[in-house]
């Protein structure tokens, strides 16, 4: 039996989050924030924390700086028992500035070891040794890119199921390796503007049936009406679950958490839908997208106030 359900390949940084600032930001001026975190940021960390927090066994590759930076985003991971044995170093750590605006925010992006791992970094053993293979931020592996259409074949011939959450394009061309690795992905799971771009549509609908025609199950996370997804040409939708919400900051990776979570239980795709959105939920009633999840008491409180187990 694998020791691993899930091995996550891609980048870790902190996020800075100034909450409270104006969205047009004259300069010249000190503008003043009304609130401040410093969370474990990067889609793949809060993916490997949070599907830890949820109790799945999570082995994570990555390349972090040797500073006070990537020090506070490991420790973050290890007090989640995310096994870090084969994380590679670089030399200075990639932070991500965020200032949300209301539903909108900037995002301001150091790269740093963020964009460095690269395929040298990787132990492939190790991550065949998993169930499951996932990437996020795809078009952050500016190092890695090129080799990931190997990376999912070679994952895929191992015999593990894979998935992958793009992210955003920073040079919004949506183009580079995604062909040659949808033959290799079992799951696909961008958000509404993602799936459209990916798949050159000016709608979902038509991105849905673009893209189930390349990967088996498409899952699409549209936010407050929550996610629709199709496999094998069954359609289902899930609808969000209310909440107050204090911070969309990594919402859409905490659902890729949640959904995981029950895919790697054997749950079939509508309640992996709904589990997504609970965990998506979950993660806006606290700043960034894992704090929610640190606080284990609270997070099965909230379960069980929707009569939902882990």
């Amino acid at each position: 039996m694998s020791k691993l359900d899930i091995a996550i390949a891609g980048e870790i940084n902190l996020d800075l989050i100034l909450y409270g600032l104006p969205a047009q930001m004259p300069t010249e001026r000190e503008l003043l924030a009304s609130g401040f975190a410093i969370t474990l940021g990067s889609s793949s960390a809060i993916l490997a924390h949070n599907l830890a927090a949820l109790g799945s066994r999570v082995g994570f590759v990555t390349k972090v700086g040797d500073d006070a930076f990537g020090t506070l985003a490991l420790e973050r991971l290890g007090e989640r028992g995310v096994d870090l044995t084969r994380i590679a170093h670089g030399a200075k750590s990639g932070v991500t500035l965020i200032l949300p605006h209301g539903p909108e925010r900037h995002i301001l992006t150091y790269p740093g070891t963020i964009s460095e791992l690269c395929f040298e970094d990787l132990d492939l053993d190790y991550l065949a040794s998993a169930r499951h293979f996932h990437m996020s931020s795809l078009f952050l592996q500016r190092e890695l890119l090129p080799h990931v259409p190997e990376l999912f074949r070679r994952m895929k011939s191992a015999g593990l199921t894979t998935s992958l959450d793009t992210n955003d394009d920073p040079d919004d061309r949506w183009d580079g390796s995604l062909e040659q690795i949808m033959p290799h992905l079992d799951i696909l799971l961008p958000n509404e503007r993602e799936a459209m771009k990916i798949s050159r549509s000016d709608d979902v609908e038509t991105a849905l049936a673009r893209l189930a025609q390349k990967v088996k199950t498409v899952v699409v996370k549209i936010g407050s009406r929550g996610a629709v997804a199709i496999r094998d040409g069954h359609r289902f939708t899930v609808p969000a679950v209310p909440v107050t919400v204090l911070d969309p900051v990594g919402a859409g990776d905490s659902f890729d958490a949640g959904f995981l979570h029950q895919f790697l239980r054997g749950a079939d795709l509508a309640t992996c839908l709904a589990y997504g959105n609970l965990c998506g939920a979950f993660s806006t009633t606290a700043s960034g997208g894992t704090e929610a999840f640190r606080d284990a008491v609270r997070l099965q409180e909230f379960f069980l106030r929707h009569d939902v187990g882990n």
